[in-house]
């Protein structure tokens, strides 16, 4: 990682229902001094609370004593919250757009949504797993981008 990255906070969370809440609300106390813009900070949240929710559920499987690793980091231009869970062994799928119409005519599972939803709340989603621990990286700018100029 670049070393213009400083961490924030780092903290653990025991891997049960709900604790993603936990986890939103505590990467919010981290950022609260960079002075987010309001819209940036609630999609950073939900961002959180999504990949928290996966790492509980998916990497972890709701065991409460495998803890489920929060770190944030904060560069001059962005921040970083990296969430690690212990299911290397799974592979983490790419973030596939889901279709509507197929979820809504039972074709498709209704769940799903998760990592399309985090891939377009955040500036970039990065993903890294070893055998024992899979890390999803959440990056976002501290101001908006504009892709327009």
């Amino acid at each position: 990682m670049d070393p213009q990255w400083t961490t924030l906070k780092e903290f653990s969370l025991p891997s049960e229902r709900g604790n993603e809440r936990q986890a939103m609300t505590q990467v919010a106390d981290a950022v609260k001094e960079l002075g987010l813009p309001a819209a940036r900070l609630e999609k950073l949240k939900t961002a959180v609370a999504e990949a928290t929710m996966n790492a509980l559920e998916h990497g972890n499987k709701f065991h409460a004593d495998v803890p489920v690793l929060i770190k944030v980091l904060t560069s001059p231009d962005a921040v970083a919250v990296q969430i690690t869970d212990h299911g290397g062994e799974q592979n983490i799928p790419e973030a596939e757009t889901p279709d509507l119409e197929a979820k809504l005519a039972g074709m498709q599972t209704p769940r799903g949504w998760g990592l399309f939803l985090i891939k377009n709340l955040v500036d970039e989603m990065n993903v890294t797993s070893d055998e024992k621990h899979h890390t999803v990286e959440l990056i976002l700018k501290r101001t908006e981008v504009n892709h327009g100029e």
